[in-house]
């Protein structure tokens, strides 16, 4: 192999392995959202995490791209916080009557793990029309 840039083939600058342009699902985070994509990059044999160059990194940055504008519309951990206080339910309680499970709730008012679109859109017109809050109570205990 002469060169370092071959058509198909590259040799890695630092552990000297011979790289190959592949796809690989890819999984990148961003404040509690997550995205799995898949990468093309350079990568080797193994499973060792490959280099991207260039257009490979389209790929990754839309992917951060749509997870920030997720995250910036999604309501924030105080405002979560205000409105599960508003209908008088426990952190807890939030996550058997309005899913998600026992400790949802205290993941997104620490700001662990962003609210979903779902749950956002829920939380507000929960917020606007409390008393819809009882129907949900209702249908948890008939399940």
């Amino acid at each position: 192999m002469n060169g370092r840039l071959m058509k198909d083939t590259m040799i890695h600058p630092v552990t000297g392995e011979i790289l190959r342009r592949n796809v690989r699902p890819t999984t990148y985070r961003y404040k509690g959202l997550e995205r799995t994509v898949d990468q093309p990059g350079w990568y080797p044999e193994d499973n060792n995490e490959g280099i991207f160059v260039g257009i490979d990194m389209a790929v990754s940055d839309q992917a951060l791209y749509e997870m920030k504008a997720e995250y910036a519309a999604s309501p924030k951990p105080e405002e979560v916080r205000r409105i599960r206080e508003h209908l008088g339910l426990s952190q807890r309680r939030a996550g058997d009557v309005l899913g998600g499970g026992p400790r949802a709730f205290q993941k997104y008012e620490s700001g662990d793990v962003a609210v979903s679109r779902p749950m956002a859109n829920l939380l507000k017109l929960l917020d606007r029309e409390p008393a819809r809050l009882q129907e949900l109570i209702d249908e948890t205990k008939s399940a």
